[in-house]
Formats: structure tokens, C-alpha cells, sequence
């Protein structure tokens, strides 16, 4: 199709698999890709080695274009970084701080850049800086989130950008890819949808929870940290609950979520791991291979046929 996304990136279909931590690794990035989509391995707080690995194992899976989620919080980052040029993967996305300075390198490697931003003042600052387009990640996402829902912060991003824009957070059918379009975004990008997937690393205990979620089964913690989260329900978010009641402490925060990632995704700890999901979860309800999600995902979508 005849899309500045899809020519971009050389993918068949404008769909991105959003990046997420312990789930989202070179296995799932390579089926969403051979699926028509693009595959986008999570950096995380992984050391570059991990990294390394897991685009090496999707190199082996795929002969598609893929990227690579790079969390400019993480203290690894720098050899992140070094990893992603060496390895020249197709494209990167970046969250949790400003890509600028890395964005020549990036280029000159070959590889696109498209910052995830939650403003559209950080979107335009993107754009001056050289990105290839932006990911405009709406409060509805799962994991960390912004102020604004998508369906306010994806217009005013593109009517303030020339450059592609990719809406995320509250995507999970062909009504959600449609309506992306219809507010100006030229792609988008799913990371819940994809967790029941086959090829998806998550424990069938997570993947349960995400099947039969209702629509009010999400909720966000750690508000008064600034960096607020996205997640299912469950015995441990009712402990964060209480622990901000009680004036807890950030440290007291961090100790109580150390961990709870490989709890859930690894070990499908229903009381002790955080479920990170976002409010499509439910919405979400199919299972199956990503050529089969994506297939069903695009089946009835008018906007990009």
C-alpha cells in the first residue's frame, strides 16, 4: 500500500507491536513481522548482551525489518545503543527521555528513529531534532503513560507535524485502526492485542487475565511517583493502593515492585506480579498465531485496504 510508513520502514502493513518489558522479545517481533507488521523487540533495563541476543534470534526468524524499544531511563542504555548500531536493525523507538542527541548516529547507521511522546510539544521538538515520525501514546496504553488519551492527543500531534504519526493505547479491533486514521495518524501501534498471541513469551496465567478482563479491570499506580502505570488488577495493586494511602514512601514503592515484571510474565504470579495491560484489555479476546491476529485485526478495516 501507498503509505509514508510502510514505504519508510518496508513493511506490508502500517501496524506496529508496542514494545513491552520481558514480553516483547525477538520471537514475537519476528512473527508480528513476517505477518505484515513491524516487530518491535523491548529494551527495557536489559544489558546490551540480552539485546543482542534477542535480534539475533529474530535475524534467524525473519528476514523482515523490525526494531528495537530503547528506555532512555535504563542504566544500560549506552550499550543498548551501541548494539542497535552495530547490529543496524531497521528502526528504533524511544520512551522515558529525549533521543536527540542520538538521533545522527542513528541515521548515518541506517536506522529510523520514532520517539514515543505523550505532548505535543515534545512531538514538535522530535520533529526538530531529525525524527522519522512520532508514536503518540495515549493514557489508555499499558505500562507507562502520559496525561492525554489518544483520541486528544493524536489530532493535535498531526495537525502540528509533517512528519508520519503512529497512534497507540486503546487500539484492539478494525474500529480502533480505522479511527487512528480518521484522526490523522498514518499507522499504529498494538501491544495488548498481541500478548494472546502464540508466538507471545507471556504465561498462560497472563495471557487468562487479559482474555477475560472487563472493561473496568485496569487501573494505574504509582501516581505519586511521576511515573505512572498501567496495569490488571490484582492483590498486588491493591497493595499500592494502600501503601500510597498510608504515605509511603518511593523506596517502599521500588521495593514492593522490584521483581514484579518476572512474577508475572515468567512465573504468572497472580498475586505478586504486575499485569501490564492496557484498558483494551477488555476489548481484547482472541487467540492465535500473529498471522492469524493480523489477519483478524484487519480483516474489516476500510482505511488502509
Amino acid at each position: 500500500m501507498k503509505n509514508r510508513i510502510c514505504e519508510l520502514l518496508g513493511i506490508k502493513y502500517p501496524v506496529f507491536q508496542g514494545a513491552m518489558a520481558w514480553l516483547s522479545d525477538g520471537a514475537l517481533a519476528a512473527a508480528v513481522s513476517n505477518a505484515g507488521g513491524l516487530g518491535i523487540i523491548a529494551g527495557g533495563n536489559a544489558e546490551g548482551h540480552i539485546i543482542r541476543e534477542e535480534i539475533r534470534k529474530a535475524k534467524a526468524l525473519t528476514d523482515k525489518p523490525f526494531g528495537v524499544n530503547i528506555m532512555l531511563l535504563s542504566p544500560y542504555k549506552d550499550e543498548v545503543i551501541e548494539v542497535v548500531l552495530e547490529e543496524k536493525v531497521a528502526m528504533v523507538t524511544t520512551g522515558a527521555g529525549n533521543p536527540g542527541k542520538y538521533i545522527e548516529r542513528f541515521h548515518q547507521a541506517g536506522i529510523k528513529v520514532f520517539p514515543v511522546i505523550p505532548s505535543v510539544a515534545l512531538a514538535k521538538k522530535m520533529e526538530k531534532l531529525g525524527a522519522d515520525g512520532v508514536i503518540a501514546e495515549g493514557n489508555e496504553a499499558g505500562g507507562h503513560i502520559g496525561k492525554l488519551s489518544s483520541m486528544v492527543l493524536t489530532p493535535q500531534v498531526c495537525d502540528a507535524l509533517s512528519i508520519p504519526v503512529v497512534m497507540a493505547g486503546g487500539i484492539g479491533d478494525h474500529r480502533g485502526v480505522d479511527a487512528a486514521f480518521i484522526l490523522g495518524a498514518e499507522g499504529v501501534q498494538l501491544g495488548t492485542y498481541f500478548i494472546l498471541a502464540d508466538e507471545c513469551r507471556a504465561h498462560e496465567n497472563y495471557k487468562t487475565m487479559v482474555e477475560k478482563a472487563g472493561d473496568l479491570d485496569t487501573t494505574v499506580t504509582g501516581r505519586f511517583t511521576g511515573h505512572p502505570v498501567q496495569v490488571l488488577r490484582n492483590k498486588l495493586t491493591r497493595r499500592f493502593e494502600e501503601l500510597e494511602k498510608n504515605g509511603g514512601t518511593l523506596e517502599d514503592y521500588e521495593a514492593l515492585g522490584r521483581g514484579s515484571l518476572y512474577q508475572s510474565v515468567i512465573l504468572g504470579d497472580l498475586e505478586k506480579g504486575s499485569f501490564m495491560a492496557g484498558q483494551i484489555a477488555g476489548l481484547v479476546s482472541k487467540r492465535g498465531t500473529c498471522s492469524e491476529l493480523m489477519a483478524h485485526l484487519l480483516k474489516d478495516v476500510k482505511s488502509i485496504q
